[in-house]
C-alpha cells in the first residue's frame, strides 16, 4: 500500500490534466518514464486506462488514479465468500447407491 500512497501523492502535484511525460515522472519515475511512455501506455489503454482529452490536451488525472486503484484492486473491495452450509464432512462417502437385491433390502 506504500506504493499507492507515493504514488498518490505524486499524482496530488500534478494539475488536473497532466501529460504523458508528467503521468510517467509521478508513476514510475524520470528513469523509467520514456520506457513507460512507449511500452506501457498502449498495453494500459487497452485495459481501460485514460485516453487523451483533445480539449485539454492531456489525461484526466483523477480518472488515472481511479484505474489505478481499481488496477490494484484497492477500490473493488475484497469478495468474502459465503458459507453455503453446514459442512458434513464423511457424509459422501455413505452415499453410494446400493444395489437393491431381487429379494428385498438386506
Amino acid at each position: 500500500m506504500a506504493v499507492v500512497g507515493a504514488m498518490n501523492d505524486a499524482l496530488s502535484a500534478l494539475p488536473l490534466f497532466a501529460t504523458d511525460q508528467e503521468l510517467a515522472v509521478a508513476i514510475v519515475g524520470r528513469a523509467r518514464s520514456e520506457m513507460w511512455i512507449k511500452a506501457v501506455i498502449p498495453q494500459l489503454e487497452r485495459k481501460g486506462f485514460p485516453r487523451i482529452d483533445p480539449l485539454h490536451d492531456g489525461r484526466p488525472v483523477a480518472l488515472v488514479r481511479r484505474f489505478y486503484e481499481g488496477y490494484f484492486g484497492i477500490a473493488s473491495g475484497f469478495n468474502v465468500a459465503t458459507p453455503d452450509g453446514e459442512e458434513r464432512l464423511g457424509e459422501w462417502k455413505n452415499r453410494r447407491k446400493r444395489p437393491k437385491s431381487q429379494w428385498g433390502d438386506p
